[in-house]
């Protein structure tokens, strides 16, 4: 059973007291990369919480992604227990296995709980109130807003609890897009031309767009949004503005990026202090655009080119600017940078996905598993991502909490 019968009469702090002191969840060690449970012989598990779904766009994306990792995971090393954010951001026990509501279908696709609600509580240790199990590591599949910005990640820094990917700071400035391209500029990364717009500000004519960024069409994209959600492609004053309200509808500052003619090449990272970079693969999409129809409810919506066919120069450059966009964007675990290859041969980043999608066909762990003799499969690739996220866990808890 995934959780305890308790008397609901009694108070939450209560129920969460008893549990923290019954002695029920022994605390788990890390020693030289082995990971050991001080329990029972036949306990040696690491317990993997999968969180998934979320209060964003993305929500049917990211249950596309957990139930791939569930599916995948080394059940040998790792015991997952699901837990379920719906739509109005309650956290629910998934049970024990995965069940999902129109699971076939992409745009109907839906949580189907069947256990109770639970909670993280601050400096718990990993464990799960009302009377759920200790998570020794959360891999968070979740995607964008509520997610993927850092505030999940703050939450289970505040609970004490290791976690996959990138931490509050990375996870919040490769959200936005707007900062992100900021500091990629200032690290002197090559970017395309883009503006920023907050919902408060007028919108400028398109006239004045053009003029700023050099040409038309445009793309217009919710700062802080992914899987191409609420994104569009302007030509004209009209277009301009239906697109403008469409991504005001997804976040208060959208941005304006100049559109660039060239092939869209992908690179994923994986690492935390010393991150090593995938071969690159190539998007070729058959839509005007590699847009969220594309991507996930049209199956022939893009090929995927992997590896990308690429001179060595070209290659090795897009690696290196992958590891740095990486570094200086302060992530960690995982990422996938997405850039543009022009014609010219002139490389420019266009965004970094710091929880990318990670189906089974997904652009990332394909990448991986295609990186010649450093290829990694994707169960593999879940369990490296463990290890650093205990990694970096067991380094910060190193770091002092006290002047003395």
């Amino acid at each position: 059973m995934l959780f305890e019968k308790d008397n609901r009469q009694t108070p939450l702090f209560l129920r969460v007291f008893r549990v923290l002191h019954s002695g029920k969840h022994p605390c788990i060690y890390t020693k030289n990369r082995v990971y050991k449970q001080k329990m029972s012989p036949n306990h040696k598990k690491l317990t993997v919480g999968i969180l998934f779904g979320g209060k964003s766009a993305e929500h049917e994306v990211s249950l596309q992604s957990a139930k791939n990792v569930y599916d995948a995971i080394d059940r040998s090393k790792f015991e997952p227990v699901l837990i379920g954010i719906d739509k109005g951001g309650k956290w629910h026990s998934m049970g024990d296995s995965f069940s999902l509501l129109n699971a076939g279908d992409p745009r109907r696709i839906s949580l189907n709980p069947s256990g109770g609600p639970v909670a993280l509580v601050p400096e718990n240790a990993g464990l799960l109130a009302e009377c759920g199990p200790k998570l020794d590591v959360v891999f968070p599949i979740l995607h964008g807003p509520f997610g993927e910005d850092g505030t999940v990640q703050g939450l289970l820094k505040l609970a004490g609890v290791p976690f996959v990917g990138a931490g509050v700071l990375g996870s919040a400035v490769g959200m936005d897009k707007d900062v992100m391209k900021r500091l990629l500029r200032d690290a002197g990364i090559p970017i395309g031309k883009f503006l920023t717009i907050r919902a408060h500000e007028p919108l400028p004519a398109f006239a004045e767009i053009k003029t700023a960024l050099g040409n038309s069409p445009v793309f217009i994209k919710p700062a802080n949004m992914g899987s191409s959600v609420g994104i569009s492609k302007a030509h004209d004053e009209s277009e301009f503005s239906a697109a403008a309200r469409e991504a005001f509808q997804y976040d208060s500052k959208i941005i304006i990026e100049e559109f660039i003619q060239g092939r869209e090449i992908e690179c994923a990272v994986l690492g935390n202090e010393n991150p090593i970079a995938s071969i690159p693969g190539e998007i070729i999409p058959t839509h005007e655009f590699y847009s969220y129809e594309a991507k996930y409810l049209d199956e022939n919506g893009a090929a995927l080119e992997i590896p990308a066919k690429l001179d060595a120069d070209t290659q090795k450059r897009i690696q290196e600017l992958s590891v740095k966009a990486f570094q200086t964007l302060c992530c960690e675990g995982l990422a996938r940078i997405d850039f543009f290859l022009k014609e010219n041969g002139e490389v420019l980043i266009n965004e970094i996905n710091t929880m990318p999608g990670f189906t089974k066909i997904s652009m990332y762990p394909k990448l991986w598993e295609a990186s010649g003799s450093n290829g990694i499969g994707y169960t593999e690739l879940i369990s490296r991502l463990i290890e650093l996220a205990m990694k970096k866990f067991e380094k910060e808890k190193g770091l002092k909490i006290t002047y003395a």
